[in-house]
């Protein structure tokens, strides 16, 4: 089964898709994929032939996307919390993973022909090892294609993901890379597995459930949040659209709140700025007051000081990510 469904829209499709793209379209969709297994004993099947139907209905939506014109989505392949379920179930979707990722790389002309990037996001020491190194070798084979993304979530909590950002920033503090002042918000979120990415516009949820399950929590704070009753393995092109005009509908509230919380950012960030020039002018005091400009002059090197700390330590973070063996953090579009 290919990693993209060669799909063509049949004419009422074709001008339901023209019609929406009328509008303001997301650029990046999430997918919590739910539902495989309840598809399966709805159609009194194996678990293990649940979760290949749900694959080959991501082969189909990643086409249905890109005809949507929508050119990066993240799925949620598979929880750090998956791995409390029966070992039978764990070693099937291990072997599932496995046939897959090997199949993306016998197919790798159809994936240039289309442009798909791969990016696998999670913590995969808790992988065997022969899976980490084929995924390695999977996402290798597709970084330098830039028309479309697919972010495979796998062996991931948005909770972890978190804690190893906080991790890794006390790591650039203990290097003396960066300061306890230079942690910020977007620091943080440019120590996200996701940092090569945009925030997704749109996230959707299937099979009724209505919670995120600990899926890109940090990421989808200002994003059209979208819970369809429907069985992954039955989404349709229909299902799609109607999460697609959700969005449009949200649109202008999302974006102001989006805006908003930029701009709270870079006033914080300015604040931040301001209190350790304050801090250093006052342990270098000569007792004389320093005058406007000059103050003003003291902030601009300041921020610019830091701005510089923290692309070395972005630069060494990436460095010390590509180095350690089978990509135990994530493998993405740099390795």
């Amino acid at each position: 089964m290919s990693w993209i469904r060669e799909r063509e829209l049949s004419f009422i499709e074709r001008l339901t898709a023209n019609i929406l793209k009328a509008g303001p379209m997301p650029k990046h969709v999430a997918f919590i994929m739910d539902g495989n297994r309840r598809f399966a004993q709805k159609a009194h099947v194996q678990r293990q032939e649940g979760h290949s139907q749900g694959f080959e209905k991501l082969a189909e939506t990643l086409r249905l996307c890109l005809n949507l014109g929508i050119h990066e989505v993240t799925v949620y392949a598979f929880s750090i919390e998956n791995f409390k379920r029966s070992k039978e179930e764990v070693d099937g979707l291990m072997e599932l993973a496995r046939q897959k990722f090997s199949r993306l790389l016998t197919e790798h002309e159809n994936l240039e022909r289309h442009g798909v990037c791969i990016r696998v996001l999670g913590d995969l020491t808790l992988l065997p090892i022969d899976l980490q190194q084929l995924i390695a070798k999977a996402v290798v084979a597709t970084k330098a294609h830039n028309k479309c993304f697919l972010n495979v979530c796998f062996a991931y909590t948005s909770r972890h993901e978190i804690a190893n950002a906080v991790k890794e920033m006390a790591w650039g503090v203990e290097q003396g890379l960066i300061k306890p002042s230079d942690v910020s918000e977007v620091l943080l979120g440019e120590c996200l597995y996701s940092s090569n990415s945009p925030n997704p516009d749109l996230l959707i949820r299937t099979s009724g459930e209505v919670r995120l399950s600990d899926f890109l929590l940090w990421q989808t704070s200002y994003s059209c949040l979208v819970f369809q009753s429907v069985l992954w393995p039955e989404y349709s092109f229909w299902n799609l659209c109607e999460a697609v005009l959700q969005y449009q509908l949200s649109y202008r509230s999302l974006q102001k709140a989006g805006d908003l919380h930029r701009e709270g950012q870079a006033l914080q960030q300015m604040e931040a700025d301001r209190c350790c020039v304050a801090e250093l002018l006052q342990h270098r005091g000569n007792g004389k007051p320093m005058d406007a400009q000059s103050r003003q002059k003291e902030l601009l090197n300041y921020t610019a000081s830091r701005e510089e700390r923290v692309h070395c330590f972005l630069n060494a973070l990436q460095h010390k990510r590509d180095t350690a063996p089978f990509l135990p953090r994530r493998a993405a579009a740099s390795v």
